[in-house]
């Protein structure tokens, strides 16, 4: 496994981060300081692209919570595109897939 990696980018419906690596009690943090410093705007999109997350504990879904409701906040949408399989059985034992939109990619959104 590895550590937390964010790669952020602008598109015309709102701010992509490719989240990357370990989404864990020690990690976690910092995806929520990422998503806190974007500014969204009343419409847009804000894409969480998981597509290679490779661990997601409480912490992490948490913070996927917390991304929710930052774009919430600002009138904004969240989506959770490319995500894997096993944070999707994760989602769905906890009910999260009735709460976020999932994607097959970022560029379905």
């Amino acid at each position: 496994m590895s550590p937390l990696s964010l790669t952020h980018r602008d598109t015309v419906a709102g701010p992509v981060l490719l989240v990357a690596g370990e989404l864990d009690f020690v990690h976690a943090a910092e995806l929520r300081r990422q998503v806190e410093g974007l500014v969204l705007h009343a419409g847009q999109c804000l894409v969480l692209d998981l597509s290679g997350v490779e661990f997601c504990d409480s912490t992490g879904i948490t913070a996927l919570l917390a991304a929710r409701q930052h774009a919430l906040a600002a009138e904004a949408e969240v989506v959770l595109a490319a995500v894997p399989a096993h944070l999707e059985r994760i989602l769905t034992i906890v009910g999260l897939v009735r709460v976020f939109t999932l994607r097959a990619t970022a560029e379905d959104t």
